[in-house]
Parts: C-alpha cells; sequence; structure tokens
C-alpha cells in the first residue's frame, strides 16, 4: 500500500535551497481566486503552495 505524504503543516521545515519565491500581485490575486472558487475567504498555505509551484513549473525551460 502507498504511503501518505504527511500535511505542510506536519513536515519539517524545508532545507534551505536559494531565495524564496515572493508572489507577485498577479500571482495573489490568483490565490485569492482558488480559494474563492474552494469556498474559503481568503487564500490558505495551500493556494500559495499551488500558485507558487505553477509559477517554478512554467519559469522553468523545457527538458530536451
Amino acid at each position: 500500500m502507498a504511503t501518505r505524504k504527511p500535511a505542510p503543516w506536519q513536515r519539517a521545515n524545508p532545507t534551505k535551497r536559494g531565495t524564496p519565491l515572493k508572489l507577485t500581485p498577479a500571482q495573489i490575486e490568483e490565490a485569492r481566486a482558488r480559494a474563492e472558487a474552494a469556498g474559503r475567504r481568503y487564500p490558505n498555505l495551500v493556494d500559495n503552495m499551488w500558485v507558487a509551484a505553477k509559477a517554478r513549473r512554467e519559469a522553468k525551460p523545457p527538458a530536451k
């Protein structure tokens, strides 16, 4: 049986891998829209992580 990863707030702090990603105003609005679509008043950690991961995926050059 596959094991599940613990929730982000239950994990140990990650090791520093460079500069942290500061969300732009457009990314903050995207996180707010995602939270609103899910019925929340404001974005939580998961919404912010999703937007940050999306930004990293889009900034990464395609693999050859």
